[in-house]
């Protein structure tokens, strides 16, 4: 695999070096390494030619562009009102309890992180989470007993 550099190289040569180019460079490097480091920020800003700050203030804007290391499995539940008024605090509590962390940390073996997120379209079907790119709806606590001890059992 070639290096950070490299890669963000190819994807400016790919997409282009304007500004609008950022969004996806920016995705390809989560894709490709499960978040943006320091490093891989300034070096898309060089070759963009625009402020490490604009690029930084980007990621850290979109809760999908992960600026630290996360846990294999990243558990993103909604925090919309609308999940809100569905249940969510008791959806969080559950979970915190199962893995034993808060929301913002990341198990101590580096599987789970829980992260809030801003509206992920189901809410419809609230409270829903992620986990990773699959979706979970109509959660209750017993779902997601059901989800996590299959998380925790079978994929390890």
């Amino acid at each position: 695999m070639n290096s950070t550099k490299e890669f963000i190289k190819e994807l400016s040569e790919k997409y282009g070096k304007e500004r609008k180019s950022l969004m996806p460079i920016l995705q390809k490097i989560v894709e490709r390494n499960s978040y943006l480091s320091v490093d891989a920020m300034r070096e898309v800003a060089q070759i963009l030619d625009i402020s490490a700050a604009e690029v930084y203030g980007t990621a850290s804007f979109f809760s999908f562009l992960d600026t630290q290391a996360r846990g294999k499995y990243k558990i993103r539940v909604c925090k919309s009102i609308t999940c809100d008024m569905k249940g969510k605090s008791e959806i969080l509590k559950t979970i915190e309890n199962i893995l034993k962390i808060k929301v913002g940390e990341t198990s101590k073996e580096g599987k789970f992180s829980l992260l809030e997120t801003n509206c992920l379209g189901w809410c419809h079907k609230g409270p829903a989470m992620l986990i990773n790119d699959e979706v979970y709806t109509e959660l209750t606590p017993e779902k997601i007993r059901n989800v996590l001890s299959e998380y925790i059992r079978e994929r390890k």
